[in-house]
Formats: structure tokens, sequence, C-alpha cells
């Protein structure tokens, strides 16, 4: 698997922000694990670490930041 590196100006790749609209439609994390073939506990790790990447609490506010952003 290729690693994404990110920058400041795109700091999510699209794994996150696949990630991120799952969660957006509602999705529990078992589901949103399925789809994209992972633990809930790797899923759970993923959401920290995306909300310690934009400086958010809560992954709403990451998914409100991605749409804001149009990126969702």
């Amino acid at each position: 698997m290729a690693t994404t590196t990110t920058s400041p100006s795109a700091p999510l790749d699209a794994d996150d922000l696949r990630l991120l609209e799952l969660l957006s439609q509602g999705l529990p994390l078992e589901a949103v694990g399925r789809q994209m073939y992972l633990s809930d506990r790797t899923v759970r790790r993923r959401i920290r670490a995306i909300c310690e990447r934009l400086r958010v609490s809560t992954p709403i506010e990451a998914v409100v930041w991605a749409v804001r952003r149009r990126l969702l």
C-alpha cells in the first residue's frame, strides 16, 4: 500500500475523506470499518488522528471542516 503524505494545504488524503464521508452518512463505526476493510479499533484511531491533524475536538467537527471546504 502506498503511503500518502499530507501538507498543511491538504491535510487529508483520499482514505481520510472517504472515512469522513461515511461518518457524514450516519453510519456506525462498525459499518464504516466494513466498507473500508478496517477494524473498529483502526477506524477509531484514524478518526482521532484526523481530528488531531485538523485541530478539532470531535468527528462531526472534522466532517463540517471538510464540507465547508467542499471536500465532501
